[in-house]
C-alpha cells in the first residue's frame, strides 16, 4: 500500500493530523474555541465520561457520523506550548494524584506510570509504544488453563487494529509475533539504548525489532518529525508523539462534538421505570450540574471507571451498576515491569531517542516447559535523570554513593520487560470511607501478587540481565516495578463473570456503556493503549449500527 493511498483513506476517516497548525503552533484554537456545545438540559445522543483513549476515539468516530456527543474529563484541556515543559519534574501536572488508597500484600502505587489527567488521558505522557495482543490473548483459559477467554476473538479487532496503527500512525519494523504484520512507516533509528539491546540480542540469538511506536517517520498532515528529544513521557511538545488530544480530539471537534474539560462526573443516572441510563452528574467550579442523554459511555479507566459505577448505586443495583453478581472492580490488573539497567565503558546516553525503540517478543507465548504460565516483552527504557535517581537509590545507594552513579549517567542502558500478571478476583477497587475533595468515598486498590506473578518477574529480570551482559556491560542492577492498569469492569459472556457483555453494554442496565482498558479481560505483555483504542472504534461501528437508541 502507498503511502499516498493510505493518506487518503486515513483523512477519509479522521482527519485530525489535517486539523491541526502549521505556522509553528501545536494546538488549533479556532476548533476548541467555536465547538459546538449543548445546554445540560439538552438530551444528547450520548454522554462520554473520559477523553483518554477509549473516550476520544469514540467521539470522533460517533461525531463523525452524526451523533450528538458531550465527553466530559475531569481534568483541563490541554495546550502544549503554554502547559508542557521540557522538564521531568514539571511534568506531574499530567498526572492523575487525587487521592486513593492502596493496600493487599503487593500494594501499586498509582500515579506517574499509570494515571492520566485531562484531555488526551494518560497516552499525553505515554511513552508511544503500540504493539497489539497477540490472536493467543483472547483464549488463555483455553489454551493455557490461566486467566480468562474473552467473548470476542483478535480476528474481530484485526481492521480497528490496523485503522488506528494508520491514524496514529505507527512506525516499525515488520511484525514476526502473534499476527505478523507490517506498518506503513519504516522504523526510526535508534540510539545508543537501541543498540545495546540490539548487540546484545544478536549474540544471544534473541529475536529483536525496532518499533512499534506512534511517532510518524517523517511528516504526517500537519505534524512534526520527531527531533528526538527525549521528553517523549512529558508531554510531546513538537505533535510527533501519537496522544488522543491530536490524533482524534480535533476531527472530533470539527464534526460537532463537545469536550468539556474541568468536569468530574459524580453519578450515573438511570431511569427506574426503564432501567436505562439517562445521563450523569458533574461538578465544574464546584456547581453541580446534570447532563441529559439517550445513553451513557464511562470511559475513566480502571480505577475511576469502578468507583463511578459503585457510586452510582440505585435501589435496584444497590451494590453499583453491573454489579449485581459482585464482578465489578475484580480482576484488576497490572504488568509487572522490572527494569534491569547496565554499565557500559562507552558513554550511551539513552535519553538521546524515543524510549522504546527496540522490543523483543520472544518470550510472550507460553511455554510449556517453564515452571509459570504465560510470558513477558522487553523493551528498551529510558529513565530521565530523576527517574534514574529513583532507580539507584532503590539498589541502596546513597550520599556520595548515589552522586557518583548520578553523574555517572551517560554510561548506562537501561531495559524493562513487561509481564503478564494473571487477574485475580481479590484485585479489586472499592469504595473507601475517606472522601475526596467533592466529598465523595475515594478509590481503595487492592492488589497481591500470585506465585506465577513472582516467577514471570523472575525470569524477565534473569534474561534482561543475560542481554546486557552480553553487549557488554561491566555491572547491571534491576528494580522491580509495576505499569498500565487494564481490568475492573472486564468483558465476559455472562453477568456471572464480568461486567459488560461483547459490545461493552453493562449488564443490568440498558443504554449503558465501559468503553476504557477496565473492559479487558487479560493482559498480554503488550502496552495497553492500541488495544484499549482499537476496541472503541470497534465499539463505535457497532453502536452506529445499533442506531442511536441502542
Amino acid at each position: 500500500m502507498s503511502t499516498r493511498y493510505s493518506y487518503a483513506k486515513v483523512r477519509r476517516r479522521n482527519e485530525s493530523a489535517w486539523l491541526l497548525p502549521n505556522d509553528g503552533t501545536r494546538t488549533n484554537h479556532a476548533l476548541r474555541r467555536d465547538m459546538r456545545t449543548y445546554a445540560d438540559g439538552d438530551e444528547v445522543d450520548l454522554v462520554i465520561v473520559g477523553a483518554g483513549a477509549g473516550g476520544s476515539v469514540l467521539t470522533q468516530r460517533l461525531a463523525r457520523a452524526g451523533w450528538r456527543i458531550v465527553c466530559l474529563d475531569a481534568g483541563p484541556f490541554w495546550d502544549p506550548d503554554k502547559d508542557w515543559s521540557s522538564d521531568e519534574r514539571g511534568a506531574h501536572v499530567l498526572y492523575w494524584t487525587e487521592p486513593r488508597l492502596i493496600g493487599g500484600s503487593d500494594p501499586v502505587p498509582l500515579g506517574s506510570n499509570n494515571s492520566g489527567r485531562g484531555v488526551g488521558g494518560s497516552m499525553v505522557h505515554y511513552a508511544g509504544y503500540v504493539p497489539r495482543l497477540h490472536p493467543s490473548d483472547f483464549a488463555t483459559y483455553t489454551n493455557n488453563g490461566v486467566g480468562a477467554d474473552w467473548p470476542i476473538s483478535y480476528g474481530e479487532l484485526r481492521t480497528s487494529y490496523e485503522d488506528i496503527e494508520a491514524e496514529l500512525p505507527v512506525a516499525g519494523q515488520d511484525w514476526p509475533w502473534g499476527d505478523p504484520h507490517s506498518y506503513d512507516h519504516h522504523a526510526h533509528p535508534v540510539g545508543g539504548n537501541g543498540e545495546v539491546f540490539l548487540r546484545g540480542a544478536k549474540a544471544l540469538g534473541v529475536q529483536a525489532r525496532v518499533g512499534p511506536v506512534a511517532i510518524p517517520n517523517g511528516r504526517f498532515g500537519n505534524r512534526s518529525h520527531c527531533i528526538y528529544r527525549g521528553f517523549c513521557l512529558q508531554g510531546c511538545k513538537v505533535n510527533a508523539k501519537a496522544s488522543p488530544l491530536i490524533t482524534h480530539v480535533p476531527d472530533a471537534l470539527a464534526h460537532g462534538a463537545e469536550i468539556r474539560a474541568n468536569c468530574h462526573v459524580s453519578r450515573i443516572h438511570v431511569d427506574p421505570r426503564t432501567n436505562r441510563a439517562t445521563g450523569v452528574t458533574y461538578l465544574r467550579d464546584g456547581v453541580e450540574h446534570l447532563q441529559r442523554a439517550k445513553a451513557v459511555v464511562v470511559a475513566g479507566y480502571s480505577i475511576e471507571t469502578p468507583r463511578l459505577m459503585l457510586l452510582s448505586a440505585t435501589d435496584a443495583h444497590p451494590d453499583g451498576l453491573g454489579n449485581d453478581h459482585d464482578q465489578l472492580g475484580r480482576y484488576l490488573m497490572v504488568q509487572g515491569a522490572p527494569q534491569t539497567a547496565g554499565r557500559f565503558a562507552e558513554e550511551i546516553r539513552m535519553f538521546k531517542a524515543p524510549p522504546p525503540e527496540v522490543t523483543s517478543e520472544q518470550f510472550y507465548e507460553d511455554d510449556p516447559g517453564k515452571p509459570y504460565r504465560r510470558g513477558f516483552s522487553i523493551q528498551n527504557v529510558s529513565p530521565l535523570p530523576i527517574t534514574w535517581a529513583e532507580h539507584v537509590s532503590a539498589q541502596g545507594h546513597w550520599g556520595k554513593d548515589l552522586r557518583e552513579l548520578m553523574s555517572d549517567y551517560v554510561h548506562w542502558a537501561t531495559l524493562g520487560a513487561l509481564c503478564e500478571f494473571l487477574p485475580l478476583p481479590q484485585n479489586r477497587v472499592t469504595l473507601a470511607e475517606e472522601k475526596d475533595r467533592h466529598g465523595l468515598p475515594v478509590a481503595h486498590f487492592s492488589y497481591s501478587q500470585c506465585d506465577n506473578d513472582k516467577l514471570l518477574l523472575k525470569a524477565a529480570q534473569g534474561v534482561m540481565e543475560d542481554l546486557l551482559k552480553a553487549a557488554g556491560a561491566e555491572q547491571v542492577m534491576t528494580i522491580t516495578r509495576n505499569a498500565h492498569l487494564v481490568g475492573g469492569a472486564r468483558m465476559a459472556r455472562t453477568a456471572e463473570s464480568g461486567v459488560v457483555d461483547s459490545e461493552h453494554r453493562v449488564f443490568g442496565v440498558d443504554r449503558l456503556y465501559v468503553a476504557d482498558g477496565s473492559v479487558l479481560p487479560t493482559q498480554g505483555s503488550a502496552n495497553p493503549a492500541l488495544t484499549i483504542m482499537a476496541l472503541a472504534a470497534r465499539l463505535a461501528d457497532k453502536m452506529i449500527a445499533h442506531g442511536r437508541a441502542a
